[in-house]
């Protein structure tokens, strides 16, 4: 009987951009794995190239490369018998290692909301950060998938910062991340001088493997203590953030000299008589956009005019490599990381008030209503009007002070009241979407003259911080519409809808509170703002928001559109900060290449370059979270030092099965207060109820509760504060209330 033979797929959809790219093309990527999806086997290189029909020399080392390449990216495997098989999304799964202190970790799926489980027998020869492929083998007693290692495609850590410690002759480095569980094995002539309890930076000679600890080598030492000021430097050294600039990328930056070439200001639109403005925090200074708004017979006209970085950053340059290396600027309490050499992100693409800039531009008309009639983009030279803070175009519009609106020059004081008045549009209009608003705060450190804290402080926002968030809404919701309509690959800021599991949890809190959620499985942010309205004058309001904010999933860059739930948008990406965020700078291009007479499927990144890409980019966006937290911790802990024994009354900002986590009032400081310093009781852990119940008295500590704490313990060198309780609850005025329980409710 003649074996079936499987069919070959007709066309290659990307075979233009396959020719632009190489002098002898081959199949591209999507086309190979269209081609072994078909045949439903592992298939062979030469069984491949048969099917293909490629027979020259150049053809078959060029499919054996790209093979080869799709290896390490993690889209195929090969099995014992040299067949290639694909990593789909049933069985074989790639993606981040996430560590966690215990020693286990989970596998972080490229592309969608998946977390495959790993043991700590798994985690053996992998490290928090790692990227690899693992086989799911099934599901444990919470329903979720459970897989075992097949290949390790990348490693995530080059150096490791810890703790240098010697037992019995032996030296070895305690990572201070405690998702990495690893202690790096130190060499005799690798201790680099290190004193025991020193804080060091070790060299990674040898990743772990099943069998053996990693191996390394102590390249620099910071000390015992974390210094004044140093803070920045040792949780970005911890959190493996970039701080030195590799041979060739500042010099590269500064080839561009400190202005605007005339010849580059050639081909493109003039707006330099148009009076746009920056408006940023007054720290800021890095100038990425600049606005300029007019009202029109049917709506409005807004201009939002995005420093065009992609002018400077090319493709397969040192520069381009260290962005995308870096991801995003990281903004640290004292200092930034920058994602570019200042030179440029402060010199030549920020949009500093009047001089010339390259830029691109979004050129909106909008109804009466908000609603988005249509949209352009255009490449353009500007030369900003003036950089303004929140905090004066609110005084200027909102306060209507005199002062300020004489230092103004009126055209541009003219823009603020137009701005102002568009923000009220654009608010209604985000209203009736359903996009969800919650009130959390955000703190400011105040320093001495000694570089000490003196003080954390809530930032208070006022209507030009919500204006400009609203103008940049706008033009990446257009930037998103463009790509989609010319068909260009790109990267999409994703917001998932709440998991089947997270709503469960969330409608179970819910009844208890007496609310419900609507929209069945799909509940959209209309539903969720519904609850909110609800419970706005309730004594538990903050609680509830709570909840609800923690049962949403995290936003991610990923090249296949899903919306944005928060957002209630259809389809989102970001355009408007490419001098600190590199999927920006990815857009950028993408809307470029457009501009520039080209098809969009000839854009040079696949879906593949775009899947890694973009799981890269959401990495390091939680990398730069977790370094200013630990910098912010560390400070705190600086701070909350000189007040120990002394008592707060504070918020349970967090419920944990081991104990409370409570925010001071007043010093905006988390501290834990442990399970065990709780009352002659045991407490069990309600997760549904997000609160401690004691089995002997009933009573209950819940999230949002208010007590009153003292401050215990403070270890600055692991971040930590302990609190003791002394009473609960309190009344809303701190003061104590009749103890039972507190349901919370109508």
């Amino acid at each position: 009987m003649a074996k079936r033979k499987a069919k070959t797929p007709h066309k290659d959809p990307y075979k233009e951009r396959e020719q632009a790219k190489y002098e002898n093309p081959i199949p591209s990527r999507e086309y190979l794995l269209e081609l072994l999806a078909a045949n439903r086997r592992p298939l062979g290189r030469r069984e491949i190239a048969a099917e293909l029909g490629l027979e020259s020399p150049e053809q078959l080392e060029a499919l054996r490369r790209r093979l080869r390449a799709m290896e390490r990216d993690g889209q195929l495997v090969r099995n014992r018998r040299r067949g290639y098989l694909l990593v789909d999304h049933r069985e074989l799964v790639r993606g981040r290692v996430i560590g966690k202190p215990d020693g286990a970790g989970f596998l972080l799926a490229d592309g969608k909301d998946q977390r495959v489980s790993l043991s700590p027998r798994q985690m053996r020869s992998l490290l928090h950060a790692d990227r690899a492929v693992v086989r799911v083998t099934g599901k444990d007693e919470h329903g979720n998938p459970v897989g075992e290692l097949v290949e390790i495609l990348e490693r995530g850590n080059k150096q490791i910062t810890g703790r240098f410690f010697e037992e019995h002759g032996v030296g070895f480095l305690v990572p201070e991340n405690k998702r990495i569980h690893h202690d790096v094995l130190l060499s005799a002539d690798g201790r680099g001088g290190a004193e025991n309890g020193d804080l060091a930076v070790a060299e990674v000679l040898a990743q772990p493997t099943e069998r053996r600890q990693p191996i390394g080598r102590i390249t620099r030492i910071l000390g015992q203590t974390i210094n004044v000021g140093e803070e920045d430097e040792v949780a970005a050294r911890i959190h493996s953030v970039p701080l030195e600039w590799p041979d060739g990328v500042e010099r590269e930056a500064a080839a561009f000299g400190a202005t605007v070439a005339e010849e580059d200001k050639q081909g493109r639109t003039d707006l330099r008589k148009v009076p746009l403005v920056t408006i940023d925090g007054a720290d800021a200074k890095d100038f990425d956009d600049a606005i300029f708004c007019e009202p029109t017979a049917k709506g409005w006209r807004l201009l939002v005019a995005i420093a065009d970085v992609s002018h400077y950053v090319r493709p397969g340059s040192a520069l381009d490599a260290e962005a995308r290396n870096r991801g995003n600027s990281v903004y640290f309490p004292r200092s930034v990381v920058p994602m570019l050499p200042e030179v440029l992100s402060n010199g030549l693409c920020s949009l500093n008030p009047q001089v010339d800039r390259l830029c691109v531009v979004c050129d909106v008309l909008l109804q009466g209503d908000g609603k988005i009639l249509r949209s352009r983009f255009y490449r353009a030279v500007m030369r900003s009007a003036a950089r303004l803070t929140y905090e004066q175009a609110a005084a200027a519009v909102v306060e209507q002070d005199e002062t300020v609106r004489a230092d103004l020059d009126p055209q541009v004081l003219k823009l603020l009241e137009n701005t102002h008045r568009l923000y009220q549009t654009l608010r209604q209009a985000r209203e009736r979407r359903g996009a969800i608003d919650f009130d959390t705060t955000e703190t400011v450190m105040r320093f001495d003259d000694e570089g000490r804290v003196v003080a954390v402080e809530p930032t208070v926002r006022n209507d030009f911080h919500r204006a400009i968030e609203e103008c940049m809404i706008t033009a990446n919701v257009c930037a998103a519409k463009f790509l989609r309509k010319h068909k260009v690959p790109s990267l999409y800021r994703v917001h998932e809808h709440p998991s089947e599991e997270r709503l469960e949890q969330l409608r179970g809190f819910l009844a208890q509170v007496g609310l419900e959620l609507g929209g069945g499985d799909q509940p959209t942010g209309l539903d969720y703002a519904k609850v909110m309205k609800a419970a706005k004058d309730r004594p538990d309001r903050h609680l509830i928001e709570t909840v609800l904010l923690r049962s949403m999933q995290a936003a991610e860059y990923r090249p296949d559109n899903a919306g944005h739930f928060g957002l209630a948008l259809e389809a989102y990406t970001h355009f408007t900060s490419p001098i600190r965020r590199y999927p920006d700078l990815v857009v950028h291009r993408g809307i470029g290449h457009i501009i520039d007479g080209h098809r969009g499927p000839s854009f040079p990144l696949s879906h593949n370059d775009l899947l890694t890409l973009g799981e890269h980019c959401s990495m390091t966006e939680r990398r730069a979270d977790e370094a200013t937290r630990d910098a912010e911790m560390t400070l705190k802990c600086e701070y909350l030092a000189d007040h120990l024994g002394e008592e707060f009354p504070g918020v349970i900002a967090a419920v944990t099965s081991f104990g409370l986590f409570v925010q001071l009032e007043g010093v905006y400081v988390d501290g834990l207060v442990h399970i065990t310093n709780l009352e002659s009781d045991f407490f069990h852990y309600d997760q549904v109820g997000h609160c401690l119940i004691g089995d002997r008295t009933g009573k209950e500590y819940r999230l949002s509760d208010r007590v009153l704490v003292r401050v215990a313990r403070v270890d600055k060198e692991d971040r930590k504060i302990d609190l003791e309780m002394l009473d609960h609850p309190l009344d809303k005025k701190g003061r104590k209330r009749r103890k039972g329980k507190n349901k919370g409710g109508k």
